[in-house]
């Protein structure tokens, strides 16, 4: 029996109350899981629910991952039975059992975004698009809104009448669904939008559910799109218990198609709806609630909610501010460099930021500074090659209806079979309304294939014999065999075997994930299957695949972000233009500034005991050096939970710490771009008088004021500049460097006064730098 006392009174209400439509607006780090989980019990302890008649919904495995182990850890009977489970998720599981009705067969295939742009650029080729005007990633956004409003193809192409370019995108969806069907295939918007489709023209079968699962619970409400509320809308029509948690102020993926009106009108979309608020922050100091408090309470649309906490009001948010994004990103490495060197853990630090892009020069300081990182959001472990190659096997032995993943490995490795012969293979599936797969099993009948038939014939035998071991193989030996068995390992080996080997060893890791999958399954109803791992594989985001237990700073989006908790955290780029970005304060929708301001308050509340945030005065956006002001998010704090510090510049050149020198009367010079420009003062062993120095105007942009040439003399030294006749080593040569260690020389220019070199480091990245100074050697 478990002890609802723990909980606070707010937490409590939304426990108990069970019945009828509830909304549970749960602002950051309120304890929401733990009341989703404690109504769970309430309801199978003291209300005496049957656990299968209870249904929990979240966004993310990882989500899904924590419930569930809460809810085994609080319910002593019938946990197995709850679902709790992601929106994909559960959509796959009744599509598995049900997708028939819709024409489809069970063992469907999931597209993903590299799967969906390879599609589309064959159906743009096939209906003879002009790629300049019509680009396939955004025809599959377009796509991809029309799915989340749940617009079929049929519907949009009678609506686009009269609309030549509105049509043209209309065609192309049809074509991309009429592919998908032929395919036996779904990409991640079908799998909500069949599911309702399913839900509406068989009744029985939504009854079955609805039956089913006579408590809904829903997580993170505020991030459903239309679809999605619609889904839930028709689960739930029959006896009406539906519980959503959510924060209008974390709704963040308007540009995901999450629908924000979906929380804010609940109580008109279900009438007689309780409203329940937990304000009650567990995660944060004071001081970090009351700066989130000051900068959302500027949003118009919003429900009214204030958090408070009774945990200690801490140190206020500090802001700083540098002259360059260079110095920003050096300055966060250091300062995180420090805080270890003094007892902190690198886990203890998460450094977010509004755009991708800001992640390389963050990613290069840590290189520089030693500092183990993991970034969040970058190339996915199943979009390698190899991890695609081996999962392109998987789903040709598993669905043979699935003509991308047969076309990407009909000659991987190397078969003899060229483009030529796979575009009649493709030309005759076309014809005869198969697919490619088949098609390639009725190669002895394709006149056109000549003496490629044989090798056709090869292929189809391997895939055969592949699939005859299903039965008595588990996954992670059928990769294996593929490995062995059709050369891919020799080819890997082959080709570089120093990149073979981190290839294979991911491999290795594609079949750890197949074991633990099976491993997972072993004591359940259901057994493990390769479509299932398919399924499992299909459904991972970046983001689960974080291990808590990992010792590094962790490199992320606010979009990431949300869900999470550090200690310390920075937020990078606090800018206007970057942070709100350009086009949201150009925007005549206020939402769109509105709902950036909501992305700043999820990267505030992300922070436990310290925030910092940072912004430079200069940026390298584009190509070109933009003056930016600090965000007016950073104006929005009160002032007495903001202390803003001074930040003295701190950089290195040639290997030499210095920072910057007073010129006194502000008479100085400041020029554009990199650290190597600003006035500095060289440590005080250095006896030579002070000179100033600046970059030549061709590399680093022009000078705001004074001359923009090459001066060989830098603040502290006078440095001789004596260009070298020629180089040692030239372009393609392996070089090592006192500091950045080894790397390629992939670019040598030579200037007037000396030779540009630019090198692909090993780990610290590219870089270039003046031959006299880097001193490079060649290995």
């Amino acid at each position: 029996m478990n002890n609802y006392d723990t909980l606070n009174p707010m937490q409590r209400l939304a426990v108990e109350t069970t019945e009828g439509p509830v909304l549970v607006l749960a602002g950051a780090g309120s304890g929401k899981t733990r009341a989703l989980t404690h109504r769970i019990a309430y309801l199978i302890e003291e209300c005496g629910v049957n656990p299968w008649n209870i249904m929990a919904l979240t966004f993310t495995n990882k989500a899904a991952g924590e419930m569930r182990e809460r809810v085994d850890n609080l319910v002593e009977f019938g946990a197995d039975s709850i679902w709790v489970s992601t929106f994909h998720s559960t959509c796959v599981r009744i599509l598995r059992r049900h997708i028939e009705c819709l024409g489809y067969s069970t063992n469907f295939t999931i597209y993903d975004s590299d799967d969906q742009k390879t599609m589309m650029r064959q159906v743009l080729k096939k209906l003879d698009f002009d790629p300049k005007q019509y680009k396939e990633r955004s025809i599959l956004a377009t796509i991809s809104s029309l799915k989340d409003e749940l617009i079929s193809a049929e519907d949009f192409s009678a609506r686009s009448a009269g609309d030549f370019r509105q049509s043209r995108i209309a065609e192309a969806y049809l074509e991309y669904q009429a592919q998908l069907r032929k395919n036996n295939a779904l990409d991640f918007d079908d799998l909500i939008m069949k599911t309702v489709e399913l839900f509406r023209v068989n009744p029985e079968v939504l009854d079955y559910y609805q039956e089913r699962f006579r408590y809904i619970m829903v997580d993170e409400y505020q991030d459903t799109n239309t679809a999605q509320f619609r889904l839930i809308e028709l689960l739930s029509a029959k006896y009406k218990n539906l519980c959503v948690v959510g924060d209008d102020d974390q709704s963040i993926y308007k540009f995901r198609g999450a629908n924000i009106e979906n929380i804010l009108e609940f109580e008109s979309a279900f009438p007689g709806a309780k409203v329940i608020r937990l304000e009650q922050n567990y995660r944060s100091t004071g001081n970090i609630l009351n700066a989130a408090n000051g900068v959302i309470k500027n949003n118009a649309g919003r429900k009214d909610k204030t958090l408070w906490t009774e945990n200690e009001e801490g140190i206020p948010v500090v802001f700083r501010q540098y002259d360059t994004a260079y110095e920003e990103a050096d300055a966060i490495a250091v300062d995180i460099r420090d805080r270890v060197d003094s007892g902190a853990a690198y886990s203890d630090f998460a450094v977010l930021y509004r755009t991708n892009a800001q992640s390389r020069l963050l990613e290069e300081k840590c290189v520089n500074r030693g500092i183990p990182y993991r970034l969040v959001g970058g190339v996915n472990f199943y979009q390698r090659k190899e991890i695609k190659d081996i999962l392109s096997y998987l789903k040709t032995i598993d669905n043979g209806l699935d003509d991308l993943a047969a076309q990407r490995i009909i000659n991987v490795p190397k078969r003899g079979i060229g483009a030529t012969t796979i575009g009649r293979i493709m030309v005759y599936a076309e014809a005869n309304d198969m697919s490619f797969y088949e098609a390639c099993k009725a190669a002895d009948r394709i006149p056109s294939l000549g003496k490629a038939a044989g090798k056709i014939r090869g292929f189809v035998t391997q895939i055969q014999s592949f699939r005859s071991k299903l039965a008595y193989y588990s996954i992670g030996d059928l990769i294996e065999d593929i490995v062995t068995e059709t050369g891919y390992g020799e080819e890997l080996s082959a080709d570089d075997e120093v990149a073979a080997e981190t290839r294979l060893e991911n491999i290795e890791e594609l079949k750890n994930k197949a074991v633990a999958y099976e491993e997972s399954l072993e004591d359940g109803e259901e057994a493990p299957t390769l479509s299932g791992f398919l399924e499992e594989v299909a459904l991972v985001a970046d983001v689960d695949s974080m291990e808590d237990s990992e010792n590094r700073v962790v490199l992320m989006t606010l979009h990431s972000a949300k869900g999470l908790e550090f200690p310390r955290v920075y937020l990078a780029g606090m800018e206007d233009g970057l942070f709100p970005g350009m086009m949201s304060i150009n925007s005549d929708d206020p939402d769109e500034l509105e709902e950036e301001r909501r992305l700043c308050y999820v990267g505030i509340t992300r922070a436990q005991k310290e925030l910092i945030l940072t912004c430079a005065r200069q940026r390298m956006v584009n190509g070109e050096t933009r003056f930016q002001k600090p965000s007016r998010f950073v104006g929005e704090i009160p002032p007495m939970y903001l202390h803003r510090q001074e930040t003295p510049s701190m950089f290195s050149f040639g290997g030499v710490p210095v920072k910057p020198m007073s010129t006194g009367g502000g008479s100085g010079f400041r020029t554009f771009g990199r650290p190597a420009q600003e006035a500095f003062e060289l440590p005080k062993k250095e006896k030579e008088p002070y000179r100033p120095w600046t970059a030549p105007a061709a590399r680093y942009g022009k000078a705001i004021s004074g001359d923009s040439g090459l001066k060989e003399t830098y603040i502290g030294k006078q440095f001789s500049v004596s260009k070298a006749t020629s180089l040692s080593y030239g372009v393609g040569d392996r070089v090592s460097h006192v500091k950045f260690g080894e790397g390629t020389v992939v670019d040598i220019t030579e200037q007037k006064k000396d030779f540009e070199v630019t090198v692909d480091f090993d780990k610290a990245g590219r870089k270039r730098m003046y031959a006299t100074f880097a001193k490079l050697k060649r290995c």
